[in-house]
């Protein structure tokens, strides 16, 4: 109750008609009448906010979990890649972002003398600034939260914003003491510092692979990475903000605007569908329903809401023959569902990745692999059932079939769980692969379909290819002159060489 207390009091707070400026922080009218125990939590309520509705959704279809139900017409602009700057989908979270989330971050770095609550901050800093940069390329850095000093901050570059915050995580740590603790309240941890150092390294491996596969300082990263998973102090159980509750304006962000605000928009893809389906992964069940015409589990070709009725013969293509996404899930608490960060799941594919790729380590790549399947499992209240998923990894012959099963357990695994790291993995990975197999004869039960595949949208606004980044918001353009020129959204980010 005192979390579900706090949280409300937070959330509160976070505004939908936020000043525009990322110097100044209109969500709190008044900074200091804010005592110095919740300025901390407002960082992690306002990164759940912004990550964990706006993102997690459009991230959802360009990992190709959902699309736009047949009789929609809500998300029709994601779904067939035609929105731009003026669509603003991540306006929204880049207001909370930055006036709230960052300016709060900030201002514990500015005020707290205590090494702990800084390093927390830090390390929470780290992973908004690294979702900012997997969205967009460049974020405001350097000059940000400068307050009225610097009215229009720089863009820096994604890879200058990596090296920053991951120096600041480290000067940050190295200022720990031996039995350093929390003053702050904490809704992700409970204040637990070898919880938060755990996460700071899981973070480190995360953007250190990415160093790695954008041909950047190749010997070191890879040394590095090596040593993280060798030394193997990472968090247990899952980095995950809690304390939502099955109330109006304190649910889950993403259920609440999905499910509660406009209900009825999103049915399960056909990649997902078509993975789960291939396994006989009982996964399909938490939050995928048989669509009620067949009573047969059915995804959306992507991008075909139009296309799937006009090759559909004389019969209208409607929701009822595709499979309606269960947002409530099958252990019945999507509306509380906690806000993940980082996945044990997620780290536990990382570590087997990097034993497999740089380590030689083919045992202790598939002691990683168990624990990565077991952890998503048990995350879903499916524990004991993941029997038959654990044996893919002796079908694997090869060590790179082994990483391809890696590859597709982790989107697998993030589905509903962390959809803005499914779709920065896809895009470093390459993995689901594209399929080169016409929409058309995918929808018709085309054979030589590869489940999983990702498949280019039927109506592509992009006239091929996937989305690699998201648009600069509108509100920066309007408000920051150095807002970078607008590019296309086929325009990889910095990492994102394959």
């Amino acid at each position: 109750m005192k979390k579900l207390a706090l949280y409300t009091l937070l959330m509160a707070s976070l505004c939908t008609s936020c000043d525009l400026d990322i110097n100044e922080d209109p969500n709190y009218p008044g900074n200091e009448q804010i005592t110095p125990d919740l300025i901390f939590p407002s960082v992690e309520a306002g990164i759940a906010a912004a990550v964990g509705g706006e993102i997690h959704n459009y991230a959802g279809y360009f990992a190709q979990y959902y699309e736009q139900n047949p009789e929609q017409s809500q998300y029709i602009e994601i779904s067939q890649y035609m929105f731009n700057e003026s669509s603003q989908l991540m306006d929204y979270s880049y207001r909370i972002i930055y006036a709230g989330a960052l300016m709060d971050a900030q201002e514990v770095l500015d005020k707290s003398t205590n090494p702990a609550d800084r390093f927390a901050t830090t390390v929470l800093r780290a992973y908004v600034l690294q979702v900012m940069v997997d969205n967009t390329n460049e974020a405001p850095y350097s000059e940000a939260l400068k307050g009225n000093s610097v009215s229009n901050p720089k863009w820096d570059n994604g890879e200058d914003v990596y090296k920053g915050v991951l120096a600041e995580m480290d000067a940050a740590e190295s200022a720990l003491t031996a039995n350093a603790t929390m003053d702050s309240e904490d809704l992700v941890f409970n204040r637990n510092m070898a919880q938060w150092k755990g996460f700071a390294n899981a973070l480190r491996l995360r953007m250190y692979l990415r160093f790695i596969d954008a041909g950047v300082d190749v010997a070191n990263y890879t040394e590095k990475v090596k040593t993280l998973v060798q030394e193997n102090n990472f968090f247990t159980g899952d980095a995950a903000f809690t304390g939502f509750a099955d109330e109006t304006s304190k649910r889950n962000p993403w259920y609440e605007t999905n499910a509660i605000n406009t209900a009825g928009n999103q049915c399960a893809a056909y990649p997902i569908v078509s993975y789960y389906q291939a396994n006989n992964d009982p996964r399909i069940a938490y939050a995928i329903d048989k669509n009620k015409k067949e009573g047969k589990y059915l995804g959306q070709i992507p991008g075909g809401r139009t296309k799937s009725d006009e090759n559909n013969g004389s019969d209208t293509w409607k929701n009822e023959n595709v499979s309606a996404i269960n947002y409530q899930h099958s252990d019945g608490n999507g509306a509380t569902q906690p806000f993940y960060m980082f996945t044990q799941a997620e780290l536990q594919f990382l570590i087997a990745e990097v034993r497999l790729r740089f380590m030689n380590d083919e045992a202790g790549a598939q002691s990683a692999y168990n624990a990565g399947v077991t952890a998503d499992f048990e995350a879903r209240s499916m524990g004991g059932q993941e029997a038959g998923i654990l044996a893919l990894w002796d079908n694997a012959t090869s060590t790179n079939d082994k990483l391809h099963l890696v590859y597709m357990q982790k989107w697998a695994a993030l589905f509903c769980m962390d959809h803005m790291e499914a779709w920065s993995e896809i895009r470093r990975t390459d993995c689901p692969n594209l399929t080169t197999v016409p929409q058309v004869d995918i929808f018709k039960g085309g054979s030589s379909y590869v489940p999983g595949d990702l498949i280019e949208p039927w109506i592509n606004g992009l006239g091929s290819g996937l989305v690699k980044r998201m648009t600069y918001p509108l509100s920066a353009r309007m408000y920051n002159v150095n807002t970078p020129k607008a590019v296309p959204v086929s325009t990889p980010v910095w990492w994102d060489k394959n």
